[in-house]
């Protein structure tokens, strides 16, 4: 027996060594060596790329380790392996880890900056991307497509990466069941930092896009947990479950302008989830539902202002018979236990009900097939202040069963349902943001329907076995990681706060070739004070960072004649341009711009903000080209006299719902003498989710223009869905009409003077080519 017993521990010695002799550390110095290191690999090497900038390279790592060996392609100091240039990364195999690579100052020349798959047949499977970031890594213009993380195969993980900056069109991550080798994939999506994403200005700018309409019928069950989501406002959707059997918790939602929605597909559960909205912004939403079978439990809704398809809580109409890409009937879905503290109208139903529209639509976009075997029940709702409206019920809500809900609306009346009750209990903190009720409600009966007894623990975990209560939380947090701690999320190199440029200076610019020398020598966010009286520029000033430009006193404008050459901008806004203009007078000699975007290569937005500025004798104000995008325009206090064009942002003429800027708001102008493309802001396309763009006119006069005119229109804003022209004055202007608003839309004038001026119209439905 001894003997039996030392050969059976030899054996093991052996197999030991054996083990550890087959994994190898294996480091690499340029793409041959990687590509050689990758060939040879075995379960269990460790592929060590070393420091500094890897420009251009395509990496295919195609390797099968083991569950238990592993195959890694590491970075030697996380965060220190620059992958640049025109490079991506694709994977094949099985049990592959990648760690510590970091994509900057780039673009993919693919469809994919990381593509879990290199064919159709040859896809990955057990691996995983973790401690990685991918920052700003835009094609060259926005119209541009790829995405940054293509899921394929089965099993695969995106787990504590930083991903931001995505400005040209496509979702960042998209999980991908096209093949029966992708579908029942069980990916997870954890533990990220999804930082800001700008507006696009149009579809196709999700952040999570899991699937696609055509293969919604598809189960995929992926998981999306414990992400932070942070200013994601690349398009109404910042989530779109495509696919069936998907599962979101705990994850926060901050400040993006948009929600979680089940665009395809059924039997999605949304549970633990913090949605935080900005008293500042009206965009901000929480969930919206389309399709059977979801449940919405205990998440909580904070601050949140955006309204139908933004709305803290949006049920939507469907389309009977429904095509698989437009909008399935909601049927069959639970909402409990969850909790809405200080939101505008927090509960919408039959969102996106058109049957007004049945007349100008075909048949197959109505949406008039309103929910069905609903259940709202055990919910909360809390406001500091009453609101008017905490239900609004665009269609009919027979089809939903209200059961046991709680709202203190501090008294305030509104049309309620049967179902929801009216108290005025009180509410205490549990952690940060986060409310939970007063002991009030413990002895409130609710309601236990069928399967809710799964509905174990609240938002931190804890159990409702023994207290439960209406909404999402019913103690304070015991063990339970704290939510809005940003430094759980993300890589443990990279750092999730904002940046902010603490040695912002002050130039001072005594003559033209000084001010030239102050913008290409600034940091971004410094000011340059103009001191002399007047500067000559022969040649666009390049605009590629945050800079303003004023004069040194308020009751002196410092004079910027620009003599450049005919068609070239005074100041060229170029991709993160952000300049502010105060108390400037800007003037040119008819045949160039003032302001101009590039022609090509507008990887990312710029911004434009003129406070108490002159301009004149420009052949444009602005000119905004086909791809350009700006998230605002800003015309304060600000005279604009004797130019051939206003703004004009009307080149996104495919139709595609694609649109130039996102806000433009003008305040206490004067537009005097101006031809023709007054204000020329023009979106198309039927695109019934996006829900831009937005123009504020304001306490401005317009006066002498639009001579020109096409249509004898001075305003044209044709498609734009959110226009607010308010206390104006339109006095002596040659044309038929000051603008066409589209009633069907969130278009509305009040206070304006016209004289001499046309009429302002305002047109029900809009003819607009499908985009479908």
């Amino acid at each position: 027996m001894k003997k039996c017993f030392l050969l059976l521990a030899f054996i093991f010695l052996l197999y030991s060594c054996d083990e550890k002799s087959s994994s190898r550390a294996i480091t690499v110095n340029d793409i041959n060596e990687l590509n050689t290191a990758i060939s040879e690999a075995k379960p269990g090497d460790d592929i060590i790329m070393t420091n500094g900038n890897w420009k251009d390279i395509n990496i295919k790592f195609v390797a099968y380790g083991t569950e238990k060996k592993p195959i890694t392609l590491r970075a030697k100091t996380p965060g220190k392996v620059l992958i640049t240039g025109t490079s991506d990364l694709k994977l094949a195999g099985a049990y592959l880890n990648v760690n510590g690579l970091h994509f900057t100052n780039g673009s993919s020349p693919s469809s994919a900056v990381i593509d879990f798959g290199i064919s159709e047949d040859s896809v990955a499977n057990h691996c995983k991307i973790t401690n990685s970031a991918i920052i700003d890594f835009n094609k060259s213009q926005r119209n541009k497509t790829d995405l940054w993380v293509l899921f394929k195969g089965r099993h695969n993980e995106l787990d504590h990466c930083y991903i931001a900056g995505k400005s040209n069109r496509g979702p960042t991550v998209r999980v991908d069941l096209a093949g029966n080798n992708s579908i029942k994939n069980y990916h997870k999506i954890t533990n990220n930092y999804f930082g800001p994403r700008p507006p696009k200005g149009g579809p196709s700018a999700e952040t999570i896009q899991l699937g696609n309409s055509f293969t919604s019928m598809a189960p995929s069950h992926t998981l999306v947990a414990n992400n932070f989501f942070d200013h994601c406002n690349g398009e109404v959707e910042v989530i779109s479950s495509k696919t069936n059997f998907n599962e979101f918790r705990n994850n926060v939602f901050y400040k993006s302008e948009g929600s979680l929605v089940t665009r395809h597909g059924n039997y999605c559960i949304i549970d633990g989830n913090v949605f935080i909205g900005d008293e500042n912004s009206k965009k901000i939403g929480g969930v919206r539902l389309i399709g059977t079978g979801h449940w919405v439990t205990n998440n909580y809704f904070y601050n949140l202002k955006g309204q139908t398809f933004r709305s803290p809580l949006a049920v939507m109409n469907g389309i009977p018979k429904s095509p698989l890409n437009r909008y399935l009937q909601v049927t069959d879905v639970v909402v409990a236990n969850n909790s809405w503290v200080n939101c505008v109208s927090p509960w919408q139903f039959g969102v996106g009900s058109n049957t007004d529209q049945k007349d100008n639509l075909p048949k197959s976009e109505i949406r008039s097939a309103t929910p069905l075997r609903t259940t709202v029940a055990n919910n909360l709702i809390y406001n500091d202040k009453s609101d008017k409206q905490p239900i609004i019920r665009h269609d009919s809500i027979d089809g939903i069963r209200f059961k046991s809900n709680v709202i203190n609306n501090q008294g305030g009346i509104f049309k309620t349902v049967d179902g929801l009750t009216q108290k005025d209990f009180g509410t205490s903190i549990a952690d940060g943001d986060i409310l939970m009720p007063d002991n009030s409600l413990s002895n409130f009966e609710l309601y236990n329907g069928f399967e809710f007894d799964q509905i174990t623990a609240d938002l931190f975990g804890n159990s409702r076995a023994d207290k439960n209560m209406v909404g999402a939380v019913v103690g304070k947090p015991v063990n339970k990681r704290d939510m809005m701690d940003v430094s759980q999320y993300g890589t443990d190199w990279y750092s999730n706060a904002a940046s902010k440029n603490e040695s912002a200076k002050t130039h001072s610019a005594s003559s033209s070739n000084e001010l030239i020398s102050a913008i290409s020598t600034a940091r971004s966010g410094d000011t340059i004070v103009l001191s002399a009286e007047r500067y000559d520029i022969d040649s666009p000033l390049k605009i590629n960072k945050a800079i303003t430009i004023l004069a040194t006193t308020s009751d002196a404008k410092a004079i910027i004649e620009y003599k450049g050459a005919s068609e070239t901008p005074a100041f060229e806004m170029n991709p993160k341009g952000e300049l502010t203009l105060k108390n400037i007078q800007l003037v040119g000699n008819k045949v160039q711009y003032a302001f101009a975007s590039l022609k090509n290569n507008m990887s990312s937005l710029y911004n434009l903000n003129i406070v108490d500025c002159e301009i004149s004798n420009f052949a444009f104000v602005l000119k905004a080209y086909k791809r350009s995008f700006s998230e605002y325009i800003t015309f304060t206090s600000t005279q604009i006299k004797n130019c051939a064009n206003g703004i004009e942002l009307s080149e996104e003429t495919d139709d595609k719902g694609e649109y130039n800027a996102e806000n433009i708001i003008i305040d206490n102008c004067l537009f005097d003498g101006i031809s023709h493309n007054v204000i020329d802001y023009y979106r198309g396309g039927y695109d019934e989710s996006t829900v831009g763009g937005n123009l504020i006119v304001t306490n401005s006069t317009f006066t002498n223009s639009g001579s020109k005119a096409e249509e004898g229109l001075l305003l044209n804003t044709y498609g734009i869905v959110n226009v607010n022209l308010t206390n104006n004055k339109f006095i002596d202007n040659p044309v038929k009409l000051v603008a066409r608003l589209w009633g069907a839309k969130n278009n509305r004038s009040s206070n304006n003077k016209i004289k001499n001026s046309g009429e302002l119209v305002v047109q029900e439905n809009l003819p607009l080519k499908l985009m479908y």
